[in-house]
């Protein structure tokens, strides 16, 4: 038990020399790690968490209200589309009542006609394989005298609910990574909620404007044969709405359906405007989206064509000429700032529903330094304490111990380097418990070593048979704790995920140190001193 051979000596020192190495980067400050130290080795530094460098804490809350009615906004024009293929169909009242939309079917013998033409618009979400319910988005509910609604069915409404929170989240992230956020959070909370967490984020005002927005844009043609004035009274032709325009501008009357929307553009930058140097967004779009830009600006060349962002007119230019290069730009008095912000926003692409911020925090530079202080005392003074403790109870053996100690905290701080796992504040507690935990298993063997000593074995074989007994003990000991802390990851969130975090990584090098690390030590102290007996 006591012997090693040269390739197992080997890998624990190296391991050990890995871990030193990997541990420098975070004593150099980044300007140094560029300049000395080699590319070729690992130069990441440990991600310190919110509250330990500052940063924003947002909880958003998905507006199902907004989600639903958009939904609700888009089967009527399905249905509309629907009852035009068959013009034999009559129908009247037409529209979203509530969370339904309704119409009337005018002829009975109709009824059973309209019901086949509309039930192929409740979009199956699952087929049912494997003998379970097949799930609808919609369901359809047919009255005695004619009249039909189709509203979201529960199970239905969830799963896409599920699906928005999802998409959300992967636009939410393209959004915070393009504006250069290190190492941001985003995740889900319960089933309608996300949470971001950007640490070192210095502008929580713009981060909030970047994320929130929806970010829908649209290409529509204005209608300057109808004035503002005429518009907010009521008075709008069909199939036109009046849209405000950016910064207090004049309201403008613009064709309801949309020429194209932002899911045509496949890039935007920031770019400078050559007559006057404005900043300006450029954008590109895709090969089907130039098709359709081509034909709109040589249909309408002379006409205004509103450039729309939520419901909001950010620029009117009027199409001079057609334009089939599939590529324009975006004008309206931007800053260099809200320019990025809209290439930004562009880029990512539009969230599938409104967010509301359900919660707020911004956590200082400052606190976090004391987060941090406060971290350092509690290991020191309890990694004090344990060695005092360890040296008082069992002298040489103590230092062996220490010894382990010292490599069980390099370890843990390399591997959390190398996964480049979030440091919490509840991560630092983490691993003060950890420091507490790793000298059990060296106490465990050390009494068995002192009690195989008692019963008459050489100093060899009680060390031995210390080792070897223990073991069994440490490792039932440290599963149960480790299965603990995977289940307080797996169900826990923020705080005590970055407690498990540690805590299991901590777990894991313990019983490396207790198991591989002590007893090389101990069976280098034997080789070399030949003990007539254990000092314990």
């Amino acid at each position: 038990m006591l012997y090693f051979s040269r390739w197992k000596v080997t890998t624990i020192l190296l391991t050990i020399f890995v871990a030193l190495v990997v541990l420098i980067p975070n004593y150099l400050t980044s300007d140094q790690i560029k300049t000395y130290w080699p590319s070729w080795l690992p130069g990441r530094q440990v991600v310190l968490g919110l509250d330990l460098q500052g940063g924003v804490y947002l909880l958003y809350q998905v507006d199902v209200n907004d989600y639903k009615q958009k939904r609700l906004k888009a089967l009527e024009g399905d249905i509309r589309q629907a009852m035009r293929e068959d013009p034999r169909i009559g129908y009247t009242g037409l529209g979203i009542q509530g969370d339904v939309v309704q119409l009337k079917i005018r002829d009975a013998d109709k009824v059973e006609e309209a019901a086949k033409r509309l039930g192929n618009l409740l979009n199956p979400l699952s087929t049912g394989a494997l003998g379970g319910t097949a799930v609808t988005e919609f369901q359809l509910d047919q009255g005695s005298d004619g009249l039909m609604r189709l509203g979201f069915s529960e199970t239905g409404l969830d799963k896409r609910l599920g699906t928005v929170v999802q998409q959300s989240i992967e636009v939410i992230r393209r959004r915070v990574d393009q504006m250069g956020a290190v190492e941001p959070s985003i995740q889900r909370q319960g089933s309608d909620r996300i949470l971001v967490e950007a640490p070192g984020e210095k502008d929580p005002a713009r981060l909030k404007n970047i994320i929130g927005r929806t970010a829908q844009m649209t290409f529509h043609l204005v209608d300057l044969n109808v004035s503002a004035d005429e518009a907010a009274k009521g008075n709008l032709p069909p199939g036109e709405i009046l849209l405000k325009q950016k910064e207090g501008g004049m309201p403008m009357v613009v064709d309801e359906t949309p020429l194209m929307t932002g899911e045509d553009l496949t890039d935007a930058q920031t770019s400078f405007q050559s007559q006057t140097n404005e900043p300006v967004v450029s954008f590109r779009l895709s090969t089907s989206g130039a098709r359709k830009f081509a034909q709109v600006t040589s249909d309408n060349v002379g006409r205004l064509f509103a450039i729309v962002l939520d419901d909001e007119i950010i620029s009117a230019p009027r199409i001079n000429e057609p334009i089939t290069q599939g590529s324009g730009q975006i004008s309206g008095n931007f800053t260099v700032e809200t320019a990025n912000d809209l290439a930004v926003l562009l880029r990512a692409g539009a969230l599938p529903a409104k967010l509301s911020v359900a919660e707020e925090r911004t956590v200082g530079p400052g606190l976090g330094a004391d987060s941090i202080a406060a971290g350092e005392r509690a290991a020191l003074i309890g990694t004090v304490a344990v060695v005092i403790f360890m040296l008082a109870s069992y002298g040489l053996f103590g230092v062996f111990a220490n010894l382990a100690l010292v490599v069980n905290l390099v370890l843990i701080m390399a591997i959390i380097t190398i996964l480049q796992a979030t440091l919490t504040l509840p991560g630092i507690a983490g691993i003060v418990l950890t420091m507490g935990m790793a000298v059990d298993s060296n106490v465990l063997i050390y009494e068995r070593i002192r009690e195989e000593q008692r019963l008459g074995r050489s100093p060899v074989s009680a060390i031995d048979a210390g080792f070897r007994r223990a073991f069994g003990t440490i490792l039932d000991a440290n599963i149960t704790t480790l299965i603990a802390a995977i289940v307080l990851f797996q169900m826990g969130s923020g705080p005590v995920k970055g407690f498990a975090v540690t805590h299991v990584i901590g777990i894991v090098t313990t019983m490396f140190t207790a198991i591989t690390f002590t007893r090389l030590v101990v069976a280098t102290w034997v080789r070399y001193r030949r003990p007539s007996v254990v000092p314990l």
